[in-house]
């Protein structure tokens, strides 16, 4: 019996990721490693394959502002709000996100319901894509799948900060991950000419922290009352 308890608390770190989460990395993950492996294969129509998905699949900040201006968007810019996460620049830019989605989507799918883990990442991935192209500096395409990441970060700050609130805990190390991560993308963009991929990320973090007070277990009253002290 003693040897079962220790052979369950041996593998307690390697708990399955919520069903979700895995819905939603799988198709990134698998799209990608198809480029790749055509790519390093040299299979013939391979060429330019990810270039014509990516003109497919990222958003473009300057079509939307053209459809607002003319008063109308086709759907396929709309649908675009929610297709970019799919596609990356290079297996590195999936692996990164892919691992940082699976460790966070853990963690918050275990706290959230399914439909509110999903909410978080199509809310965030919207947020990031339009907010992008309300910033008029922001010229270049949005694709990856950091923004709806960003979100779950906001969805993860969000459960540490009512956390702390409850305990009284200092409240402001809740945001320490986001700041950190601001703050190392900032010298990174500063370092080697980045470019303005971090306003869709902002726009998906604060997204995911705000859809949080709705979604949350607890429910909107029961976080505005303990954030309140009552």
């Amino acid at each position: 019996m003693q040897d079962n308890e220790e052979r369950r608390e041996a593998i307690a770190p390697l708990n399955p990721v919520p069903w979700i989460i895995w819905v939603l990395a799988l198709p990134m993950v698998a799209l990608e490693l198809y480029l790749s492996a055509t790519e390093t294969l040299h299979v013939s129509g391979s060429e330019g394959l990810r270039q014509a998905l990516w003109m497919k699949l990222a958003f473009f900040p300057e079509a939307l502002r053209a459809g607002w201006a003319e008063g109308y968007i086709p759907p396929q810019e709309w649908l675009r709000l929610i297709s970019y996460p799919l596609i990356h620049g290079s297996f590195t830019h999936v692996l990164f996100v892919g691992v940082i989605l699976l460790a966070l989507g853990k963690f918050v799918g275990e706290t959230f319901q399914w439909w509110a883990v999903l909410a978080v990442v199509l809310v965030s991935s919207a947020a990031g894509a339009v907010v992008s192209a309300l910033v008029p500096f922001v010229k270049l395409a949005v694709f990856g799948g950091y923004p709806p990441v960003y979100g779950l970060i906001g969805a993860f700050t969000f459960v540490l900060w009512v956390g702390a609130k409850v305990t009284g805990a200092n409240q402001a190390r809740a945001f320490s991950m986001i700041g950190f991560l601001m703050a190392a993308q900032i010298v990174f963009g500063l370092a080697f000419g980045g470019g303005t991929d971090w306003v869709a990320d902002i726009a998906g973090f604060a997204a995911g922290f705000l859809l949080s007070f709705a979604v949350n277990p607890a429910g909107w009253a029961k976080v505005v009352s303990i954030v309140r002290g009552r």
